[in-house]
This record gives structure tokens, C-alpha cells and sequence, in this order.
């Protein structure tokens, strides 16, 4: 028996006038979803608990059965697993965007124009850097998807409690990083970190790849702002944990590093780039391949574009990739010999354009399943069904207790 949890992103969401008071979930035509809650038992989930604003990698650590409150030191360490990076316990990473300074050291757009081609070839630049007084420190740098990159520092006398540089607004300059405790280790990095802002630029101000965009009237990658510190987690692998086999398919490098550090084989689907126009169909064949492998017990599914839709305000954007989700729904519900949940990690409602601490609905179909009365796949019909209100923390146990490999509790 193999298990499948699928998670479209940011999928969650609050009643908007212009559907009638209905959510994006409720106003789509998703009969396939509507099939499954059906035929399966439903609830509503709080991927962390109730009220609290979940991020994706909180969520996804809750729902596998990890505590992200002692799991979770940032987001850097799973962006930096996600994209390739062999990181070990102990290093310290950061998310990073490349962005675009003036003469003046004034941040005039934090994601240079969204610049999609050449970070390779600027990122060679920063690689293996050696700053000056800090050669003891070993620097790890590469860049991600877009604007995106990741910084790895590894050494003696590091900590990651130390602050961002981002400014999170344009027309400011680099944020100062600052120690955000006493010890010697946070001192370190701090000046260490506010010295590799500005070699940053100085390295990448006259890069070839960036006269070119200057030359093109687009924004130079020309400086490198470090956020998002945190600590490489010790984590106990996901088969040890549940003596399941599992391998990882999703869009996001974030995702990917949380099922890396978990020990999951990540499964590289061409074309899925995330977002609202991902490569549905890619992903939709390589979940029935990996279903089919029987080296793997178990899928972490994770499907991105209607986080970015609610992020972006984009109501119809929202409802229509739901929609073609739930094409995916149906082909997946076609495997046999599955326990299949489908859930989403979090809300990201139209209206607030950002996560919210609002529950989730959750379905689960397979043999054995206590099937409800709820036909309807939505926030509100889930409030009905049999699995109640439960939270992410108790996915994994419900699922081994339903795949009949759990450990009894007591006599």
C-alpha cells in the first residue's frame, strides 16, 4: 500500500463579493475533487494550529510530522538543499535576491527587472569568494530560479542569529546586518555578511552580464542582499522516522529542500517552473511514473500556482489554475492500491494577498476510509466531514494508522 499527500499551494482562501460570497475553491468547476470528497472522508486542517499564519515550509514540515518550532531555523537551509546544494548540519544559509544598487548605494529594485538569464555566470563570480579577514569561512554561493540565490557560509564561529539586508523597499540602502545576540559567533557574522554585500557589488557592478542588460535599458544584477538566515537543521530522515521509501515531486526550490533534508529522492519534472503556467501535464505523468515505482512507499506532491495567484491578487488566475488542477486530481485518484490526501499547506486569500491563519480543506480516499456525507471539495462542505478539524501534525499519523504501520500505543 502506498501513500500520496498532494499539496496545491495557497489553494485556501476567504468568500469574495465578486463570486457571490463564495471562495475561488467554491466558484470552480472541480468535479474531480468533488469525486473525491465523495468517496473519501473530509475535514478542515490547521497546517500548524488554529489562527497561525503558516509559510510553506512551515506547513510542509508540520503536515510531514516534524515539529517546525524546533525543525525550523529559516528558510535559507531549505532553499539551499532545494537547488542542489550538499549542505550539512551546522552551516549557516541564507535565501538571497539579486538586486540592483545606484552610485549612491540606494536599492533601486530588489529583484533586478526580474532578471531570468546570466545569474549563472554571475554567480561564478561570487563562488568560493575569500573575504579578507574571514579565510577561515568557506563561501558557498548559486543561484536559484529569477531573481533568486543562495548563500551557504560554513566554518568555525558562525551563527545564524543575525539579521537581514534586504531593505524590503526600494529607496532604501542594504539594511546594516546586526548581531541579534551577544555571543562572539553572531558578532562575526554580521560584519562578515555586511562585507560580502558590498564586495558583492563590487565584484558584479562591471560584470559583462550586467553591461549587457545595462545596454539593453535593463536593470544591472549588480549587488547581492542576503535574507532569510538560518541554521542547517539536524533532521531525522523520513524513512527512519516511518520506515517508508518516499521521493519528493515539486516545483519550488523551498519544497525540494524540505523533502532533501527529510531524505526524500526529488523527482525533476521538465517545465515545472511553478506558478500559473507550469507544466501540469509533465507533472501529472511523472506522479503516475513514480506511482508505479516500487521502490517508493510514499509522494510528497507539491503544485504552486495558486499561492502565486492569491499573492498576486488575481482572482480569476486563481480559480482557472484550480480548475486545471483538478485534471491532475483525476488522473491521480485512477491509481490503485493508494491512500491519497489532497490538501492545501495554507490560504492565501485574493483579498490579503498573503498567507492567512485560515483552516484548509483536507480529503482522504483509499481503502478502508470511513466515507462521509460531504460531496463538495471546499473550505465550508469540508466542516462536515468525518476527519473533523485536525492539524497538520496529524496527517502522517493518520495516514501510517491507515496504512496499517503504526506502533500501538500501550498494552
Amino acid at each position: 500500500m502506498k501513500g500520496i499527500i498532494m499539496i496545491i499551494d495557497g489553494m485556501g482562501d476567504r468568500p469574495l463579493k465578486e463570486l457571490g460570497h463564495k471562495t475561488p475553491l467554491e466558484a470552480a468547476n472541480t468535479p474531480n475533487m468533488d469525486k473525491l470528497a465523495e468517496i473519501g472522508i473530509n475535514g478542515i486542517m490547521d497546517p500548524i494550529k488554529p489562527g497561525i499564519r503558516a509559510g510553506s515550509d512551515t506547513s510542509h514540515i508540520s503536515i510531514l510530522g516534524y515539529d517546525p518550532y524546533e525543525v525550523y531555523t529559516g528558510r535559507g537551509p531549505f532553499e539551499a538543499a532545494g537547488i542542489g546544494l550538499d549542505v550539512i548540519t551546522g552551516d549557516i544559509a541564507f535565501r538571497c535576491n539579486f538586486s540592483t544598487r545606484d552610485e549612491n548605494g540606494i536599492i533601486t529594485d530588489r529583484r533586478a527587472g526580474r532578471i531570468r538569464e546570466g545569474t549563472d555566470e554571475i554567480a561564478k563570480s561570487i563562488n568560493s569568494l575569500k573575504l579578507e579577514g574571514f579565510e577561515d569561512v568557506e563561501i558557498i554561493f548559486k543561484e536559484s530560479t529569477g531573481h533568486r540565490a543562495v548563500l551557504v557560509l560554513r566554518g568555525v564561529g558562525l551563527s545564524d542569529k543575525v539579521s537581514d539586508s534586504d531593505p524590503k523597499h526600494e529607496g532604501k540602502p542594504p539594511k546594516k546586518v546586526i548581531p541579534l545576540d551577544d555571543s562572539p559567533e553572531a558578532a562575526k557574522t554580521a560584519k562578515l555578511l555586511n562585507k560580502f554585500v558590498e564586495v558583492s557589488y563590487e565584484l558584479l557592478r562591471d560584470h559583462p552580464v550586467n553591461q549587457k542588460r545595462i545596454e539593453a535599458g535593463e536593470n544591472p544584477a549588480n549587488v547581492v542582499l542576503p535574507r532569510g538566515v538560518g541554521a542547517v537543521p539536524n533532521v531525522p530522515s523520513f524513512n527512519e522516522k516511518y520506515g517508508l521509501k518516499a521521493a519528493c515531486i515539486a516545483e519550488t526550490g523551498l519544497i525540494k529542500g524540505i523533502g532533501k533534508i527529510a531524505g526524500m529522492d526529488l523527482i525533476e519534472v521538465e517545465g515545472a517552473t511553478g506558478g500559473i503556467d507550469t507544466n501540469l501535464e509533465n507533472i501529472t505523468q511523472s506522479i503516475l511514473d513514480t506511482a508505479k515505482d516500487s521502490d517508493y512507499d510514499f509522494m510528497l506532491i507539491n503544485i504552486d500556482g495558486a499561492d502565486e495567484a492569491g499573492h498576486d491578487g488575481e482572482m480569476e488566475e486563481k480559480l482557472k489554475f484550480i480548475e486545471k488542477v483538478d485534471t491532475v486530481i483525476g488522473e491521480v485518484m485512477e491509481i490503485d492500491g493508494l491512500y491519497f490526501i489532497l490538501t492545501a499547506d495554507h490560504s492565501t486569500p485574493i483579498s490579503v494577498m498573503d498567507h492567512t491563519g485560515d483552516p484548509v480543506p483536507i480529503v482522504i480516499k483509499g481503502p478502508e476510509v470511513r466515507v462521509d456525507d460531504v460531496n463538495k471539495f471546499n473550505e465550508r462542505a469540508a466542516t462536515s466531514g468525518g476527519l473533523c478539524r485536525i492539524r497538520g501534525s496529524d496527517v502522517m499519523n493518520i495516514l501510517i494508522d491507515l496504512m496499517n504501520k503504526s506502533d500501538k500505543f500501550g498494552a
